[in-house]
């Protein structure tokens, strides 16, 4: 239920590659054929931490997410606390206990013990699906943006730059990132302010 900033700094690996168009080239008279890229080949690249920091959609459903995994996490220590407090008693007064009451006890806490565990599997898978809902919608977000700043910049590529990734350095007049947040906060506030817009657009692309 935790870590999910490691998960989000995976997601902006999409960043690398996006309309990257590579041109074929064949020699004359030979069998093997060469890749080369365009001579105008335009590149840019973004810092992925910036982007998390500062995207105001990653904050909220962060501050989303970190909400309901405290209070499943609370809820599973209640349940908890509960059934260590019947084990507890059981252990206190067995010896007050017939075979037969003790046995059916034992039986009683055996399936509470399942049970719990069950129930705290179910949350983690939860809060997994959560996560990767949230994944998937970053994903989506990040690459519809980029895929429009692309045609408007006239970018050919766009690259995701911190330690991770395979970009040991950039120069500062190929950072994009402060365009990309400011982008992608004005679109965010867009959709806020007019969700049914957002809706309309969803369902046209599922068409």
């Amino acid at each position: 239920m935790k870590n999910i900033s490691l998960i989000l700094n995976g997601i902006l690996v999409v960043a690398v590659g996006i309309l990257y168009f590579l041109h074929f080239s064949s020699k004359k008279g030979g069998s093997a054929s060469t890749i080369s890229a365009p001579s105008d080949l335009k590149i840019a690249y973004i810092k992925s931490d910036s982007v998390l920091k500062y995207y105001d959609f990653v904050k909220e459903m962060k501050t989303i997410i970190d909400a309901k995994s405290k209070k499943l996490d609370q809820d599973l220590q209640n349940r908890g606390q509960s059934l260590q407090n019947e084990i507890t008693s059981y252990q206190r007064n067995i010896s007050n206990l017939t075979i037969g009451q003790a046995k059916a006890l034992e039986e009683d806490l055996g399936k509470k013990q399942q049970n719990f565990r069950l129930y705290q599997q179910s949350l983690e898978q939860e809060m997994l699906n959560d996560q990767n809902k949230f994944s998937e919608a970053l994903y989506g977000r990040i690459t519809t943006f980029l895929k429009k700043y692309a045609d408007g910049s006239g970018l050919q590529v766009v690259f995701k730059y911190d330690q991770s990734s395979d970009v040991l350095f950039g120069g500062p007049g190929i950072d994009v990132s402060q365009d990309v947040i400011k982008g992608l906060n004005e679109d965010y506030k867009t959709e806020k302010l007019n969700p049914a817009a957002k809706a309309d657009s969803t369902a046209a692309k599922k068409k």
